[in-house]
């Protein structure tokens, strides 16, 4: 299955590789360079970003990062569509073998422990505020598009049981934002516990 931790792991990974030296496959240093702009992108959204704040986290030069990605907005998206396509596996992990009610309860524990990673849910967030710009706009239309027939597929669900699916999860992601996860307000709580109730249903 395909949970938070094995997402965590590949760029623990790369990251020991550069601390080593050991040589790096092309591959690696584009994940590398994804990490790194994954980072900085959530931190600073597209247009606040610095391509060479990037490289230099990657550890390579600005003009190698757009050897590898030939613009700042490849590199935005890239950055973009490997968190969707890593949504999209928890997602399809968690539901596997599972229908219905259970199949939605199992997709929305794997969101809320996936989306523990600050800089992933923050990426999230600058893509949505991001879509002024077509590209970016087209990739999250598509994202959303497959994540909700995806729902729709595994569970089986009634359009209103995944509309109100979706409607939680941003309520989460919201609160996500702004760190009323781990340190609620009694009025943040009281729509947490709700959301929790209505999953047992």
């Amino acid at each position: 299955m395909v949970s938070y931790h094995s997402l965590t792991m590949s760029t623990t990974e790369h990251g020991a590789r550069r601390a080593s030296g050991t040589r790096q496959t092309a591959d690696e240093r584009r994940q590398a360079v994804i990490d790194a702009a994954t980072a900085e992108f959530a931190r600073r959204g597209y247009h606040g970003a610095s391509t060479e704040d990037i490289a230099h986290a990657a550890g390579i030069s600005q003009p190698y990062l757009f050897r590898l990605f030939g613009s700042k907005k490849e590199l935005y998206l890239a950055a973009a569509r490997r968190s969707i396509d890593d949504l999209y596996a928890v997602f399809a992990a968690a539901a596997r073998g599972k229908h219905g009610a259970e199949a939605l309860k199992a997709m929305g524990d794997a969101y809320s422990e996936v989306m523990r990673d600050r800089d992933r849910l923050m990426l999230m967030l600058k893509c949505w505020t991001s879509c002024d710009d077509p590209d970016i706009c087209r990739t999250v239309r598509a994202a959303w598009r497959d994540i909700v027939e995806l729902v729709e597929r595994a569970s089986g669900a009634s359009p209103r049981q995944v509309s109100d699916f979706f409607a939680r999860g941003m309520l989460i992601t919201i609160f996500m934002s702004i760190d009323l996860i781990e340190r609620p307000e009694p009025w943040s709580q009281r729509l947490l516990d709700a959301c929790r109730d209505a999953l047992q249903e």
